[in-house]
């Protein structure tokens, strides 16, 4: 009874994101993003067509790192925006009151409104990304060593920032519960460039910055396996290439893509904790 009532909440959660005009945002700037991208790349291969097929690629995958880090970007607040709503948005307008009088559990609410969003946020990732994957493909011929990989690790970064976005959602209002999990997401980010920087001049205290905040929060760790799986081998020879910010060195280790899935869990009970002792 419990696992079907977590799959209808998850169904709920889904049918109510497609309706919020977040989706309606997400829709308009992911497809900016991807007109802009085919426009770009079709310059690039008129503009560069002197280039050898090898170099070529080496551009178009340092381009798609690039864009597809704004896409990232676009599912981070797309997300960190659905997940405020979702519950604390309920909660202030009494809507989770009247369905807690039913008997069914807070914990089984969450979970189902988690599962809902991760879907969401998952298909959203997938789409859009396989149409920029699409785009490139077309336009340079270029397609990514581990598409599928990349576009995994990119809907597990979602993942993990609409479970911290549920988290925050159960102690402060859904508006700041997004702002503060897209801050969160950008300085994670800039710690990693941090990390980087301290990584090419050899200082290891500069360097573990981007160490430390990728444990704290997987976001940018995860989003530097999606890199390394878009990008070209090649690329691993170009001389800079361990100090810039949209390339990857190595890819992820088993060992951090576990820490991920427990830091998720432990987010998410965290969540579920906070919600059960929340006043309704």
């Amino acid at each position: 009874m419990t696992g079907r009532t977590v799959l209808t909440i998850a169904a709920l959660t889904i049918r109510e994101a497609a309706r919020r005009r977040v989706l309606r945002s997400l829709v308009v700037m992911t497809v900016v993003l991807l007109s802009l991208s085919a426009w770009g790349f079709y310059r690039l291969d008129a503009e560069f067509g002197s280039l050898t097929s090898g170099e070529s690629r080496l551009a178009a995958s340092t381009v798609l790192n690039l864009v597809m880090f704004g896409l990232s970007l676009i599912a981070a607040l797309g997300t960190a925006f659905l997940a405020g709503p979702t519950l604390a948005g309920e909660i202030e307008s009494g809507t989770a009151l009247a369905i807690m009088t039913r008997p069914i559990r807070r914990w089984a609410v969450l979970l189902g409104k988690w599962l809902g969003l991760v879907a969401f946020g998952s298909g959203f990732v997938a789409v859009a990304g396989l149409g920029q994957l699409l785009i490139v493909r077309t336009t340079v011929d270029y397609w990514p060593p581990q598409p599928v990989t990349g576009l995994a690790l990119l809907a597990a970064q979602t993942a993990v920032l609409l479970t911290l976005g549920l988290l925050l959602s159960t102690a402060i209002s859904p508006m700041a519960s997004g702002i503060v999990a897209v801050g969160l997401f950008g300085a994670t980010w800039i710690a990693g460039v941090v990390g980087l920087v301290g990584e090419a001049f050899g200082n290891a205290g500069v360097a573990r910055v981007g160490t430390v905040s990728r444990m704290l929060l997987p976001t940018d760790g995860l989003w530097r396996g999606a890199m390394h799986a878009f990008q070209h081998p090649g690329l691993a020879r170009v001389p800079g290439f361990e100090a810039s910010p949209f390339l990857s060195m190595a890819p992820l280790t088993a060992t951090y893509l576990a820490w991920s899935v427990i830091w998720v869990a432990l987010i998410l009970g965290l969540a579920a904790l906070a919600f059960q002792r929340r006043d309704l």
